[in-house]
């Protein structure tokens, strides 16, 4: 496949998007092979089939590197209850938040869990995305977590789109083991995660590090299960108070540190250092009328990549939309149409340790997004607005 008469934001190089006007694209199998201006097509691609794209934008395809969209039921009542003036923290004490998703998920089947996530991840992949990571955490339970990352892989079979699973079994202390967290890591977490990797299902592994979740000790203990497994880390911290979860997380070597609203100065030059990705969720941060903003001058400054994700789940961030996303990402955290395209497809593909996506360039994979707009900043600029033309996973349609 030969792509030309296009706008190319590679994200490559210190220009504006890695912008290539009049560029063209060679695809063979599932790899770009090569990317330039029309004009310099090498002889050995011109022989290509040649599909004019009319000035169509094409960027790389987008990544959803933070979602939960493997769960049952629904918590609509608890977005009535805050709005009602109930806050986040108080409808998780009373019962409510992630653990009142957690029988709904246990009782699903696994059929039942797959069509609904197929439905959320066909609204993704509408928008141009091809790499979606799936967490567990709302089983709680050995049976329920294994069965939520089955699902997860049996995505990935039933689309064209790749499932990065991460393990969650640190993201809530469920009913049976009220005032036993510790218990609950030895005896329930770090067993299933042992079952899991066992089984093939885990690609990371992740915690809530919180109040209203877990200390940073046992978050160690879980990560220190992970190292073992040779498998990397991730972690939900700093949403809602700053408990040191960015820290742990860099002395872990973590992926990524995500929400991240409360995290510090200090805490953007320890990411920096470990080279641990900033996940910026502004769907969460609206839904739940937050206003302590992750701290983003602070992040530029100290170099630390910002990727940006739906955190697609039942009560924080009922969203479903990566476009949607990255203009929440702009305007409500500020951050450049640039930042937030950057933010859906470099860096959420080092998000989740991936170096073959998230740039159009030779050698990586062919997952491109075709636009029906010109210039990139539309993409974050438009609000309910899907301007895609064609998605090409893997070199195909």
């Amino acid at each position: 496949m030969l792509l030309t008469n296009a706008t190319l934001a590679t994200l490559t190089g210190p220009e504006r998007y890695g912008l290539i006007e009049n560029g063209a694209v060679a695809i063979e199998g599932e790899r770009i092979v090569w990317v330039g201006k029309a004009d310099a097509i090498p002889a050995d691609h011109k022989a290509q089939e040649a599909r004019d794209l009319e000035g169509r934008l094409v960027t790389p395809a987008l990544i959803d590197c933070h979602t939960h969209i493997v769960f049952g039921g629904h918590r609509a009542r608890e977005f009535e209850m805050r709005l009602e003036g109930a806050s986040y923290e108080a409808i998780a004490r009373a019962g409510g938040g992630i653990v009142s998703t957690v029988g709904a998920t246990r009782a699903a089947s696994e059929a039942t869990l797959l069509a609904s996530a197929l439905k959320r991840a066909d609204a993704l992949i509408a928008e141009g995305a091809t790499t979606i990571e799936v967490k567990s955490g709302y089983g709680l339970d050995r049976e329920t977590e294994l069965r939520m990352l089955r699902v997860a892989r049996a995505i990935g079979r039933e689309r064209k789109v790749r499932i990065k699973t991460t393990f969650l079994g640190a993201h809530a202390i469920p009913a049976e083991y009220a005032g036993r967290s510790d218990a609950y890591i030895d005896e329930v977490v770090i067993p299933t995660l042992h079952a899991a990797h066992a089984e093939g299902l885990v690609d990371a592994v992740d915690g809530f590090c919180e109040g209203i979740a877990f200390p940073p000790d046992q978050i160690a203990r879980v990560f220190d299960a992970a190292k073992a497994l040779v498998l990397p880390v991730k972690l939900h911290a700093e949403q809602l108070s700053w408990l040191g979860g960015a820290a742990l997380a860099t002395r872990y070597g973590a992926l990524s540190a995500d929400h991240v609203e409360y995290a510090t100065a200090d805490d953007a030059k320890a990411m920096t250092a470990s080279g641990t990705v900033a996940v910026l969720l502004p769907g969460a941060f609206y839904t739940l009328r937050e206003t302590q903003m992750p701290p983003v001058a602070a992040f530029r400054e100290a170099g630390v990549p910002m990727a940006l994700a739906t955190d697609c789940n039942p009560g924080s961030s009922p969203v479903t939309s990566l476009l949607l996303t990255m203009n929440m990402g702009c305007t409500l955290f500020r951050l450049t149409p640039e930042e937030a395209l950057r933010g859906v497809t470099a860096n959420a593909a080092r998000a989740l340790g991936l170096d073959d996506c998230g740039v159009i360039a030779p050698g990586k994979r062919a997952d491109l997004a075709i636009w029906d707009v010109t210039d990139p900043a539309e993409l974050s600029y438009r609000i309910g607005f899907n301007p895609i033309h064609v998605r090409i996973f893997g070199g195909t349609e």
